[in-house]
């Protein structure tokens, strides 16, 4: 454990307040914060899972779902225990919905190291929500910086202003997960949010930053699909963050609390993807579904395919060294360039004591 950065000292003796994310637990000595990551003692906020991995795998970018930002590439992916929603679907609970804290104790030299050993690009973080453990993200993204490897968040968003002035300073891309459309409603029965305002803000500072964002929503059939709720959210990425925005519609499949609900049918994530392209966006996916045609990137100019995929796998690239449309010429909003190992990546699991 590391006592935290992101937090202040209350005029009530011992008290203090968590600021990094958007809850602002107030915690009394001796409590933990709602995440299950970050404890009082004696007046001091610690991050108890700081160095304490609790799971690390080698993946695809493209896994996390990131297609516009270095595709091809490898990430090493890392989670702590705790989460700061309480998602009732979370295929990760046994990782976020944990309140002991587990894992193996390593160190940002040792995580910087293992990646290098093992070939990643950069680091994803990732499993349960990375907001929680952002000091030490922090180091271990500053580190890897200086090696040459790139830093991304798969995250829900919910950080607060304070947190920023830590991103900013490793965080290069964002996979931003909306769930259920972004209704308030279902987010607040079903992930316990109180306000979702905090995760637009959120956008608008790593736009603001230049951080890659990329948006995905995850549709939840009968009580998370309302395609009113769907037009809304895409009019307002639309807006604040661009025609170019990529957005994915994932299908849901039932776990944890949730086993009662059926996967979404395909038709209801087409009907997000019309949606989603009346309104403006120009990349739009569906996840968890593979072999479906929008799986692939479509030149917004010509339509053709420039990058074609199934699943996680880029099976054929039809752009130039600028990111160019082959066909027409057309600038794909891409950052960074094809892997080189593109062919060749796949899936493994990190030895815990090589971390």
């Amino acid at each position: 454990m590391r006592e935290a950065v992101l937090y202040k000292k209350l005029k009530k003796p011992g008290w203090v307040q968590c600021t990094a994310c958007a809850r602002y637990c107030i915690v009394p000595p001796g409590g933990m914060g709602f995440c299950g990551a970050r404890r009082n003692i004696d007046g001091k906020l610690y991050l108890m899972v700081y160095g304490k991995v609790i799971s690390a795998a080698m993946d695809p970018i493209e896994k996390k779902p990131m297609m516009h930002f270095h595709p091809g590439s490898m990430v090493l992916s890392i989670a702590t225990t705790g989460c700061n929603w309480m998602c009732k679907y979370c295929q990760n609970y046994s990782i976020s919905q944990r309140r002991i804290i587990e894992g193996i104790e390593t160190t940002p030299e040792n995580l910087v190291k293992a990646a290098i050993e093992y070939g990643a690009d950069g680091f994803a973080y990732t499993y349960n929500e990375p907001t929680i453990f952002i000091e030490f993200a922090h180091d271990v993204g500053v580190l890897a910086r200086k090696h040459g490897l790139y830093n991304m968040f798969v995250t829900n968003g919910y950080q607060s202003e304070e947190a920023f002035d830590l991103l900013k300073n490793f965080l290069d891309a964002a996979t931003v997960d909306f769930k259920g459309n972004g209704d308030p409603k279902f987010l607040y029965k079903y992930a316990g949010v109180r306000d979702v305002e905090p995760i637009y803000q959120s956008l608008l500072m790593m736009k603001k930053l230049g951080i890659f964002i990329e948006i995905t929503d995850l549709v939840v059939p009968k009580i998370g699909d309302d395609l009113n709720q769907a037009r809304k959210l895409v009019r307002w990425i639309v807006e604040n963050l661009g025609p170019d925005t990529p957005m994915h519609f994932l299908r849901f499949h039932p776990d944890y609390l949730m086993m009662n609900l059926p996967p979404t049918p395909t038709k209801t994530l087409e009907k997000h993807i019309e949606i989603a392209k009346e309104e403006g966006l120009k990349y739009v996916y569906i996840g968890n579904v593979p072999g479906h045609k929008y799986e692939h990137t479509y030149c917004p100019n010509c339509g053709r395919i420039v990058i074609k995929r199934f699943g996680f796998y880029i099976q054929e690239w039809n752009l130039d060294e600028e990111n160019r449309c082959k066909f027409c010429g057309y600038k794909i909003n891409i950052k960074g360039k094809l892997s080189p190992n593109w062919k060749a990546y796949r899936f493994f699991g990190i030895p815990m004591s090589k971390l």
